[in-house]
């Protein structure tokens, strides 16, 4: 099962999906020759190492291109970025964008969400629920490198976003999750954790819940660049398996809940 423009691993047996959308940085040769953006500049607001932590969950979705070509985590009308307003402000493309181009693109946004919801669909019939830990990571060091970093208190080194998740059927599920989350020590202290608070979730946690209403549970996780050097795309591997260690640890939690 797959897409070409992402890899798809189903092993149908645990009700688990860990997914990176976000982590891919390949183009096509149509995409290339008409984007503006340097390949640093593009990485600088993808999700490198997301893919790391996918490794947790038997069942995995990463995305191998990169988000400027679609971005998968957008309706379907708003992944291309059109415009600087659509892309926190970068030109992103030197000319008028060809016909075979958005064609292109949006073939591939609808085979991805072709194949995840087969995915999603034979975890449903198997088991009759499922997670999806939606993983992504965001920049908090927007001034430059050498500039001040966001204030810590909007921006936790974790945020869950449930913004489109029914609370009266998965609250226990995401008590137990953050409640693991925010108490493991894993750097010598328990993580910021916290709800909500920078981003609610995105498209796919929205569309897991419209397509699975009764079935699924997607939990938007979304990371702070404290693992890396947004600037350079330098990595601190030590934080990188932290992040991964943490997420390991909720994930007996998650399926006692789900069972439940």
């Amino acid at each position: 099962m797959g897409a070409h423009s992402c890899y798809f691993r189903f092993v149908g047996e645990s009700p688990l999906v860990a997914t990176a959308i976000h982590d891919g940085h390949r183009v096509r040769p149509d995409t290339k020759s008409i984007l503006a953006l340097s390949d640093s500049d593009r990485r600088r607001e993808e999700d490198p190492f997301t893919s790391c932590w996918t490794t947790i969950a038997p069942n995995r979705v990463i995305a191998l291109h990169s988000r400027f070509e679609v971005d998968l985590n957008r309706p379907r009308e708003r992944a291309i970025y059109w415009s600087p307003s659509d892309a926190w402000g970068l030109d992103v493309w030197n000319k008028i964008l060809p016909t075979e181009f958005i064609d292109s693109s949006l073939a591939q946004y609808d085979a991805f969400y072709d194949s995840f919801h087969a995915m999603l669909g034979s975890l449903e019939r198997q088991f009759g629920h499922f997670v999806v830990f939606d993983l992504h990571s965001y920049n908090h060091r927007r001034m430059g490198r050498k500039g001040a970093p966001e204030d810590p208190a909007a921006n936790p080194e974790i945020n869950l976003g449930t913004g489109s998740l029914d609370r009266k059927r998965w609250g226990g599920l995401v008590d137990r999750f953050l409640e693991i989350l925010s108490s493991t020590q894993v750097i010598g202290r328990p993580f910021d954790v916290r709800e909500n608070v920078k981003f609610k979730g995105g498209h796919l946690s929205q569309w897991v819940h419209r397509n699975f209403p009764r079935s699924g549970c997607c939990l938007a996780i979304e990371v702070k660049k404290f693992f890396m050097d947004e600037w350079t795309g330098v990595p601190d591997y030590s934080r990188i398996r932290a992040v991964r260690e943490v997420l390991a640890a909720t994930v007996p939690a998650v399926l006692d809940s789900l069972e439940r």
